[in-house]
């Protein structure tokens, strides 16, 4: 158990009834335990020459914007419809409760570009699984995925290849 955990807090029948939601309000508030975190996150990938850090729409990016300063890699934003001016790639993908769509420029990464993608939660897998393949469709080498939190009930990581790492730093 992490020194963190604690500042996880879990929100029954949000956003609506039958999920229980899990507020990391209260961790990123605390500047030590955010930054522990961070470091936590970003541990499995120093040294592997990841040029970007893709992160999902919206709290992916508080972590995904410290792991790539991290790293010293750039931050690319995997955004919600709408977002973006075109031209854009997408991916569909099912939520615990309903779909959505990510959405990335097309011009963002370059050909072969070692990515690391970073999300808060893995939840069913969905978010994940169309952020790995927008990234294919951008033609990016995804090196890994890391998350802050792993919901083992619902088996998100079943949809994820066993060949790219993916690493949770607390698992519920």
């Amino acid at each position: 158990m992490t020194s963190f955990e604690s500042l996880i807090r879990a929100v029954p029948d949000f956003p609506k009834p039958g999920v229980t939601f899990r507020d990391i309000t209260p961790l990123l508030a605390d500047g030590a335990a955010f930054a522990r975190c961070i470091d936590a996150m970003a541990e499995p990938w120093l040294g592997s020459d990841v040029q970007a850090v893709c992160g999902v729409e919206s709290r992916g990016f508080i972590f995904a914007a410290a792991i790539a300063q991290k790293l010293g890699a750039g931050f690319v934003p995997l955004r919600k419809p709408g977002k973006l001016p075109p031209p854009v790639m997408h991916a569909d993908y099912q939520l615990e409760y309903g779909t959505d769509r990510l959405e990335a420029r097309v011009d963002t990464l370059r050909q072969g570009e070692r990515v690391l993608l970073v999300d808060d939660v893995l939840a069913t897998g969905g978010t994940l699984g169309a952020a790995r393949n927008l990234l294919g469709q951008l033609g990016a080498d995804l090196v890994g995925a890391s998350v802050v939190i792993e919901l083992l009930a619902l088996q998100g990581r079943a949809l994820w290849p066993e060949s790219v790492p993916l690493h949770a730093v607390l698992h519920y």
